[in-house]
């Protein structure tokens, strides 16, 4: 279904500067340390596919997005206005063995 509208981004959702959170700073060094070395072409379209593991059901699927797509777009050097398809897919784990896992590959229509 086709809506017209245009689509509020998250820096048009709010007033005034956001700040990043110490547990934001703490993950953001972790993951910056495990993501594996690749080599993502800059000017290209991409297609990037996110799985979580989430220990609660209640976890919003899309909540996880945003920071850990900078954090990717800080690592790999590209923009993440190159994203053209985004594909998030939610598994319930148990306790302790929570995940993120991705894929990074060239957009073809």
């Amino acid at each position: 279904m086709k809506i017209n509208i245009k689509p509020l981004s998250v820096n048009k959702a709010w007033k005034g500067k956001r700040f990043k959170s110490n547990m934001y700073k703490v993950y953001e060094i972790e993951l910056l340390y495990k993501l594996p070395k690749l080599n993502i072409p800059k000017k290209i379209k991409l297609e990037l596919n996110i799985h979580v593991g989430f220990s609660s059901k209640g976890s919003d699927l899309d909540n996880v997005c945003k920071p850990f797509q900078d954090i990717l777009s800080k690592k790999y050097g590209f923009n993440d206005n190159q994203i053209y398809k985004l594909i998030m897919t939610k598994e319930i784990v148990p306790k302790k063995a929570e995940f993120i896992s991705f894929n990074i590959s060239e957009y073809a229509l």
